[in-house]
């Protein structure tokens, strides 16, 4: 492995810090950062999903964030090509590139690989996404299972994208996503040498900063971006909608929960979601370095 073929990635649960860390890393080194979030791919939400500001983003190179139109669905595959490409034109520049974000299935299939499966017809994924909006995710769930057992079991009714994209998968291919999953596969960028690092804080002192930065995104514009987004009359089953505090946000603003709760579920929803991402990092990355900030304000 050649040095200038090193990316270094760093991952970690919401709101640890893992952003202000990358800018100072990439600061010093050159670099350049490139998003690893699903959800800060797309333009509607730059607040709500925390993207760089434009200072920041004024700072050092970053790529890939607010890059999507909310009613675009990205998937895995679709990531890690658009990421390859970025980390290429970096190497060209010699810049090093900087993986940052917390989607650890995105990361995970850039440096192992992903099944080719064929691409899913937009017909196919239109039906399913109304079938599951009409139905709802119980239904669609008992649904899949009866029709693909051994990869329902892998998921649960309330993995809407997952749920989905088996689904897609299973209509389009008659194969098991399971079964494609279990096909050798090849990394994206074989001559890549990746450094994994992962942010770390106090678990309590970690929720106490998800609490806070959703009162300061509520009062720095994420309520009007929700509204707008809610405008559109976008499928609630596109990853943008469930981005956590959309749900939250959009039940307040039609009435079916008050500002208090909404805010309280969305800091709930956030802080559940930072002890999944612990978990699956410490998991499937065994091989992660780990960095704990302790109280430091990044």
């Amino acid at each position: 492995m050649r040095s200038q073929h090193t990316v270094t990635i760093i991952t970690g649960p919401t709101c640890s810090g893992k952003s202000a860390y990358a800018l100072g890393l990439a600061e010093k080194q050159g670099g350049v950062i490139i998003n690893a979030d699903a959800m800060q791919l797309y333009a509607d939400l730059p607040v709500l999903t925390a993207q760089p500001t434009a200072e920041e983003q004024a700072r050092v190179p970053h790529r890939l964030y607010g890059v999507l139109d909310g009613a675009d669905m990205c998937t895995v595959a679709r990531w890690v090509a658009l990421a390859a490409d970025a980390i290429r034109d970096a190497w060209a520049a010699g810049h090093p590139p900087l993986l940052v974000g917390g989607t650890g299935m995105y990361l995970k299939a850039l440096m192992q690989g992903l099944a080719e499966i064929p691409p899913v017809p937009e017909s196919v994924r239109e039906g399913l996404r109304a079938r599951m909006a009409a139905e709802g995710n119980a239904a669609f769930y008992a649904w899949f299972t009866a029709q693909d057992p051994r990869m329902a079991a892998r998921l649960k009714p309330g993995d809407t994208q997952r749920l989905l994209r088996a689904a897609e998968v299973w209509q389009a291919t008659g194969r098991s996503l399971a079964d494609w999953q279990a096909d050798p596969a090849t990394p994206m960028l074989p001559e890549a040498q990746y450094k994994l690092l992962a942010i770390s804080r106090e678990r309590q002192a970690l929720y106490k900063r998800i609490d806070a930065r959703f009162l300061v995104m509520m009062a720095q514009g994420a309520v009007e971006e929700v509204a707008r987004l809610h405008a559109r009359g976008l499928s609630p089953a596109l990853p943008v909608m469930r981005s956590h505090g959309v749900p939250e946000l959009i039940a307040w603003q039609e009435g079916r929960l008050s500002r208090a709760e909404a805010i309280a579920q969305g800091q709930q929803n956030t802080r559940h979601y930072a002890k999944r991402q612990w978990t699956w990092i410490r998991n499937q990355f065994p091989q992660a370095a780990w960095v704990e900030l302790g109280d430091k304000a990044v």
